[in-house]
């Protein structure tokens, strides 16, 4: 472990002045038996001492939150306007962690913890705690101190007005613009960070695997824009794969794994194409990411094979699911699943249960089923919103996409078609024209609206096929929107950001940025909430509104999404010793029917922290992510 002056950015002079024990010295775990977990608000610990048990110190530590709640009221205080938001919010979370209410819900008591910890009742690393706990721990008492350190080096923001604000007229623009051209500095120097597909060396370099590619298969230029031909030739297994790139130790045993115990895994060669030969995931951590398990997946899903449907259904579709092939969760829109695999597979799918394998035989839904579902879909007048998915409807060949299309499109209560297919990024050469025109056929401006909701992931992705192929589709008139899942993998400063702008330039429009759905086995892709909402507040807020059209969201089972900028649906209501929040989470009918609250136990942001740090970033890049709640 490094020093905890990395992570917690507060002055260690001031530390030292204050409490006469330098921050440099808290260098591991142990250290905090010694008491200098406390140092960054005394008075907490001196409450937590002198209470006679836990109930004790549940009342001294309300009255001292409620102390500082008058504190920053009192208009004489001089703290800046913003330190003491973060104040109000850092009480508020604590409040809630140390609420009996809570620890009923969570199951957690963390004012138990930091009672046995004040009065050394408990060792912490042979209790199982984690760093995390205690670095959760001492930015709440810095944040109810008013000494986040957000807004000033030495902790403590005091009121004062920026320059611009005490100036009038030119001056005071001009002082502004030179603010606003340093801050785009930092977009555009992090971002040039970030290869994507559409540079011309990245061009050259996947020219020469495609090259590759078609010479391993026997296969000439012409095959490679026949999407028939990437079907055919979907990667199914290790050995095919490695002679293609070269794979590290633990890929490879993952994908045997996989194939072993019949775990969907498969890559169209196209996409193949965007992995550098090298395994060094210098520039295609996402490529490579997104379809190679990693080995705990592999050895999760293993242990699973025999009821993984019931083990991996996040979502509870099972409980949501009123007619064959439909899933419903809101008033207007209806899922509708009549083909149940795709052209390749995505690790972290939230229907990981429901596909048997890559372009698996039997996935086509049988015409009885079909039948029903549309049945249904036209017996139910409130459903105005149809999203036509799987697996990837857009697998299946025209003759039996366009009568299901059809069918559909007759449903005089239904406004608008989506079709949710992630081709445009792994199979572009899918839209033919006649595919491009049958589509747009159902598209009727004023009545009916066909859109097309796909899956971009990183800007490595945007490649000129990808582009001809979204050009075909909007020359039709018909709207492209993206769905991306926010992963460990494409989670870095301005990383969603860089992803965005290429997106509009290309006419995808940004929609939603999903929450990595809370499933064990993906344990690695996952990312805490506080980063997403860091994410939107201190990246994609800094772009033009057009280009941040996506919505964070959470999705709750059975229930559906939760709005993250909706922070009074949520609320942080404990710290597990192993550092991880546990949330609970107010599901969209809030207000409209008593619908029970979801509690969600997050991945740990130490954790997340130390990954990032594996792969070379400055973490204390991110220092403010533990004021995200």
């Amino acid at each position: 472990m490094g020093s905890y002056c990395d992570y917690i950015s507060i002055d260690p002079a001031l530390i030292q002045t204050r409490f006469g024990i330098s921050a440099g010295d808290l260098s591991s775990l142990s250290e905090l038996k010694l008491g200098k977990f406390w140092i960054f608000n005394p008075l907490i610990y001196r409450i937590l001492k002198a209470a006679d048990g836990p109930e004790s110190a549940r009342t001294g530590l309300r009255d001292y939150l409620n102390n500082q709640e008058l504190w920053i009221e009192d208009p004489n205080n001089k703290l800046h306007p913003l330190e003491k938001a973060n104040v109000r919010v850092c009480i508020h979370t604590l409040k809630n962690i140390i609420s009996a209410n809570s620890e009923k819900l969570a199951g957690v008591r963390s004012l138990n913890y930091l009672y046995d910890l004040a009065h050394e009742n408990l060792d912490p690393e042979s209790a199982g705690f984690s760093t995390g706990f205690f670095l959760e721990f001492i930015h709440l008492f810095k944040g109810v101190a008013g000494l986040s350190g957000i807004y000033a080096e030495d902790g403590i923001a005091k009121e004062e007005i920026p320059d611009f604000i005490g100036k009038s007229g030119l001056e005071a623009a001009t002082i502004r613009s030179e603010i606003l051209d340093n801050e785009e500095s930092v977009i555009e120097l992090v971002s040039a960070n970030y290869p994507f597909g559409l540079q011309p060396e990245i061009i050259k370099d996947r020219e020469r695997n495609k090259a590759r590619i078609l010479s391993h298969f026997g296969a000439e230029e012409r095959d490679w824009q026949d999407y028939h031909w990437h079907i055919r030739n979907v990667i199914r297994d290790a050995d095919t794969l490695r002679s293609l790139i070269d794979l590290t130790d633990e890929e490879e045993q993952a994908i045997r794994l996989a194939n072993e115990n019949h775990i969907p895994f498969g890559i169209t060669p196209y996409y193949a194409s965007l992995m550098d030969k090298n395994p060094s995931r210098e520039r295609d951590y996402s490529i490579r990411n997104q379809v190679i398990p990693p080995l705990h997946y592999s050895v999760l899903m293993s242990a699973h094979k025999d009821d993984r449907s019931d083990a991996f259904d996040f979502m509870g579709e099972h409980s949501t699911s009123p007619a064959p092939l439909i899933t419903r969760r809101y008033p207007q829109v209806a899922v509708f699943k009549p083909y149940h695999t795709c052209a390749q597979i995505c690790v972290y799918c939230q229907r990981n249960w429901e596909i048997d394998e890559v372009l698996a035989p039997g996935a086509m839904a049988t015409q009885e089923k079909i039948d029903a579902a549309i049945q249904w879909l036209s017996e139910h007048s409130a459903i105005q919103d149809v999203l036509i998915t799987g697996g990837d409807p857009l697998i299946m060949p025209d003759e039996k996409l366009n009568p299901i299309l059809e069918r559909v499109a007759r449903i005089a209560h239904i406004q608008r078609i989506r079709i949710a297919t992630r081709t445009p990024v792994v199979l572009p050469f899918r839209f033919t024209d006649e595919t491009v025109k049958m589509l747009a056929s159902y598209d009727v401006p004023g009545k009916q609206e066909v859109v097309v909701v796909t899956h971009f992931e990183n800007v490595m992705e945007v490649t000129p096929d990808t582009v001809e192929a979204i050009t075909k589709l909007r020359r039709e008139g018909i709207s492209i929107c993206n769905q991306t899942v926010f992963t460990f993998a494409n989670s870095r400063r301005f990383e969603m950001v860089a992803l965005r702008r290429q997106l509009k330039l290309i006419g995808v429009d940004p929609y939603y940025l999903f929450n990595t759905k809370g499933k064990e086995e993906t344990i690695d892709y996952r990312v805490p909430i506080a980063r997403l909402l860091q994410e939107r507040k201190e990246e994609a807020r800094l772009m033009p509104g057009i280009d941040r059209s996506d919505e964070p969201v959470f999705n709750v089972p059975r229930i559906g999404k939760n709005h993250l900028r909706a922070g009074q649906d949520r609320r942080v209501i404990m710290i597990r010793p192993d550092g991880r929040r546990i949330y609970e989470f107010l599901p969209w009918e809030k207000n409209l029917m008593a619908v029970p609250p979801y509690i969600y136990t997050d991945v740990p942001i130490w954790r997340y922290l130390e990954m990032l740090r594996e792969r070379g970033e400055n973490i204390s890049d991110y220092k403010n992510v533990w004021y995200y709640y």
